[in-house]
């Protein structure tokens, strides 16, 4: 009969592999990032947040620059915000933009103190930096609801500029890194009431 007074072992810890423990670093890397900020964060403080050897991460990315990168591309990826279908293209922009600025305003404050930290300093410039951390996925979802719109009859994409589309998203963008707080709500209607809307929708023809 066993001692009661015998611990009983438990399994131990199961191991992480592949994508699972390269999301876990990741993570680490997020939460670090958030606690320390950029300027303080190493290697070695990531991999003892992530419980793991700092060779893991070195085989992964070659300094914190990199690892910085990735950790936040895949924030980016993994926190996605639902795209609105309220029926009208103004609706839906309001509520995406809102959204997006509720949502964003931690994610560009953090941003933008790593980018003016150092990771510019390894020769790349903002544009490239915010091409890595959001990827396609701003041009496929902006897409998605404008072709709604489109559907709709509300507008026309075959006449309306890229540039044009993604101007209400990149506004908002400027705001979140030069202000790193969510925008106001008339700010808010003021890019789609007043800048965004005229642009896009059909004009009828003066005669």
């Amino acid at each position: 009969m066993p001692d009661a007074g015998m611990v009983t072992p438990t399994n131990p810890p199961r191991r992480r592999r592949g994508a699972e423990l390269e999301a876990a670093l990741l993570d680490a890397a997020w939460d670090e990032l958030t606690a320390t900020g950029f300027a303080k964060l190493t290697m070695e403080s990531v991999a003892t947040r992530a419980g793991t050897g700092i060779a893991v991460l070195y085989r992964r990315w070659a300094n914190k620059d990199e690892l910085m990168l990735a950790a936040l591309e895949h924030y980016g990826a993994t926190h996605r915000i639902d795209l609105p279908d309220t029926g009208t293209l103004r609706g839906d922009l309001l509520a995406a933009l809102t959204a997006m600025g509720e949502a964003r305003a931690p994610f560009f404050a953090i941003a933008a103190a790593a980018v003016s930290s150092g990771l510019a300093a390894a020769g790349r410039t903002p544009a490239q930096i915010r091409d890595r951390i959001l990827g396609d996925q701003r041009h496929t979802r902006m897409r998605t609801l404008y072709q709604r719109a489109h559907d709709r009859g509300e507008i026309n994409l075959d006449t309306i500029p890229a540039a044009v589309l993604a101007l209400p998203f990149d506004l908002v963008r400027h705001d979140l890194l030069m202000n790193l707080e969510p925008l106001k709500q008339d700010r808010i209607r003021s890019i789609v009431d007043d800048i965004v809307l005229p642009l896009v929708r059909p004009t009828e023809a003066t005669t």
